[in-house]
């Protein structure tokens, strides 16, 4: 009965939203407020309708209600409560649910929170919101029902993929498609605004709160996904440029081009073109990455399904909102304000430099995720882009704009002293230089680039602080002054030099771990030991052990250090899912302050004498945590700026508009 329930909410939510649409968009060309109002009623109740198809297929997951073909697809009775749960959204048809959820959930925020826009230029944006809905809700009904009932019942399920049941992964979906599709709710308002006729400050602070949600969402969501592909996949790794990595990390790109072209536009009322211009891309890319994950056109551990018939519904969709939006934008570009001049050198320059970098390295990413796709439909040769094309093409330019990036902040609008930013900088970049030389002549073995991106880390990392003592007067004032300024700055700076520091403390852990990492494999048998840089690895003992729905051999690896003092007591195993016939490999991490030592243990095979042996493979990943603190520090100065009043609260109205 629930998950009837559940059904007819979903359905009840499809033409909820082509109420939403259609009173908000007469509402919005009439100015009637009643019809606003009604519109903006109707955004809440198909929210409400979604909330409860979604509990509704949760409920089903919970219970193992194996009635429902998804959960049958997904599921099994001893799987634990947290896996049950997140298998709601684990597959296709319950991604879409959760896509649907987010996107109408945001629809509802603007009918809640959207009092500070003008009247006609909200009823529009939710009109386009609930268009939007339509739509992914039109396609979850009819090509991708989650609640479908199955005509035979079977005794137990198939289970969920054994590598998505962890922690990480079943937070990780919804910290990113909050981030995917919040982007949708800066579409709606540029779609909105363009109609208007209304690109201008006014509306860049408008999209900004929403921009900084979304984008700092989508941080957390991709941190996580690196952090479980580094802890459960076994390969020692936190990115692999995989084509399902990069469609979440495209609208990341776009989303952090938008925020620094949205504050130019705010504070200067230039850029306004461009800023729209990348509002509507942010979400055109989020719309690709759903599509290239949904579609079958990808073959990954992250990929959804194998469906060509609904990738292509979904192609159509990208093709019909992407279409409408920048046909719209070409239309109305030409009557659209240049905005305020500036100079060569100013704040503006540095932004638009720094949107320039952004936007070809995501041009870049694009090229490399979709060529080998283009290629093997036009021959049918397959080709494969890997990490070597990306170290040519993507890192050079985030190079070029992270050598620029302490320089924006401390530039003047409009006009900028170039000579005055180098002379207080020139103590960043000396001390920078100066790390990165003692960091080439002390660790082993030297490696020049290394060393250069570890000065590119100090660099960025004090250059944030240096902008943020600039603002204090730090050693240029009595103390109680700067503790006074500290007290008075606002959230939003606040917020910028955390997440400036952050990419800082991200570039350390990438430049650091990724040169000098430390592998050893090798087959060993019980009490026999190998060599791992400046440790020793001893495998005392492999037993058996049971799970809630595995069966594991258990491994336990002494990790001694030079001095032959036991430091870590690593446990890997290697699973075995018998629903499915899977096995997996869990990894033991021990972390040494911002190291990590990281041990798998591989298949048994005959060693030496015809003893049992086990292949060890463990690698030291040095300061492999900062880059992942360094994603959190930047999520966390999105949500500082997002908590500044100044930031959340919209401009007041143009004189003589009605509020509804």
């Amino acid at each position: 009965m629930i998950v009837e329930l559940g059904a007819f909410a979903l359905i009840l939510s499809l033409m909820l939203s082509v109420a939403q649409t259609g009173l908000s968009a007469v509402g919005g060309a009439r100015r009637s407020p009643v019809l606003a109002g009604a519109g903006r009623g109707a955004a809440v109740a198909t929210f409400v309708a979604v909330a409860v198809a979604f509990a509704a297929l949760i409920h089903a997951f919970v219970v193992s209600d194996f009635s429902v073909a998804n959960v049958a697809a997904n599921s099994h009775t001893a799987k634990p409560l947290l896996y049950k749960v997140a298998g709601a959204w684990g597959s296709h048809e319950g991604s879409m649910l959760l896509w649907c959820l987010v996107l109408t959930g945001y629809g509802a925020a603007m009918a809640f929170f959207g009092d500070s826009l003008p009247p006609r230029l909200r009823a529009y944006a939710i009109a386009i919101q609930g268009a939007l809905g339509v739509m992914f809700l039109a396609y979850t009904v009819f090509a991708s029902n989650p609640l479908a009932r199955l005509i035979e019942v079977p005794v137990e399920g198939r289970s969920l993929n054994p590598l998505l049941q962890d922690w990480a992964l079943a937070v990780h979906p919804p910290f990113l498609y909050s981030g995917y599709v919040g982007f949708s709710v800066v579409y709606s308002l540029s779609l909105a605004a363009l109609i208007e006729g209304r690109i201008d400050a006014a509306w860049a602070r408008w999209v900004r709160p929403w921009t900084l949600a979304a984008w700092s969402l989508l941080t957390v969501g991709i941190t996580l996904g690196a952090f479980w592909a580094y802890y459960e996949l076994g390969w020692g790794g936190w990115w692999f440029w995989d084509p399902v990595e990069n469609a979440s990390f495209m609208p990341w790109l776009i989303g952090a081009a938008l925020l620094h072209s949205a504050i130019v536009t705010e504070k200067r009322g230039a850029l306004p073109g461009w800023t729209a211009f990348l509002a509507l891309a942010a979400f055109t890319f989020s719309m690709l990455g759903a599509f290239l994950v949904r579609s079958g056109v990808l073959t990954s551990v992250h990929a959804f399904a194998v469906d060509p018939t609904r990738g292509v519904l979904l192609l159509m969709m990208m093709g019909v909102a992407a279409g409408a939006g920048f046909l719209l934008f070409g239309l109305r570009a030409g009557s659209l304000n240049p905005g305020g001049q500036f100079r060569p050198v100013s704040r503006e320059s540095a932004i638009v430099l720094n949107n320039i970098l952004l936007s070809t390295a995501t041009a870049v990413v694009l090229l490399g995720t979709l060529y080998p796709l283009i290629r093997e439909a036009m021959d049918g040769e397959a080709v494969s882009v890997g990490t070597p094309f990306f170290n040519l093409t993507f890192v050079p330019l985030m190079i070029l704009a992270f050598c620029v990036l302490p320089a924006g902040p401390l530039l003047a609008w409009k006009r900028g002293d170039a000579r005055g930013v180098a002379r207080k900088l020139w103590v960043v970049l000396a001390a920078a230089a100066a790390l990165g030389l003692v960091a080439y002549g002390i660790v082993q073995p030297r490696k020049a680039l290394a060393s250069a991106g570890l000065a590119l880390g100090f660099w960025l990392l004090g250059g944030a602080l240096l902008e943020m003592a600039e603002r204090l007067k730090l050693f240029r004032a009595p103390a109680a002054e700067s503790i006074r300024r500290a007290k008075g700055q606002p959230r939003g700076a606040w917020g910028t030099t955390l997440a400036h520091a952050g990419l800082g403390v991200f570039v350390l852990g990438a430049s650091f771990e990724t040169a000098w990492r430390v592998e050893a494999a090798q087959a060993l048998s019980l009490n026999e030991s190998h060599a791992l840089g400046a440790y020793t690895l001893t495998l005392t003992d492999v037993g058996t052990v049971e799970g809630p729905n595995y069966l594991a051999e258990r491994g336990i690896v002494k990790v001694l250090n030079k001095a032959g003092n036991e430091i870590c007591h690593a446990e890997p195993e290697r699973r075995f899912y018998p629903t499915g016939s899977q096995t997996t490999s869990e990894v033991a991490i021990c972390p040494r302050m911002l190291d990590d030592i990281y041990v798998v243990l591989g298949e048994r095979r005959a060693g030496e004498g015809g003893k049992p042996a086990w292949l060890v493979r463990a690698y030291v990943n040095p300061w492999v945590r900062l880059i992942f603190l360094g994603p959190l520090i930047m999520a966390l100065g999105g949500v500082v700026s997002l908590s500044d009043r100044r930031v959340r609260l919209g401009v007041g109205r143009r004189a003589g508009e009605v509020v509804s």
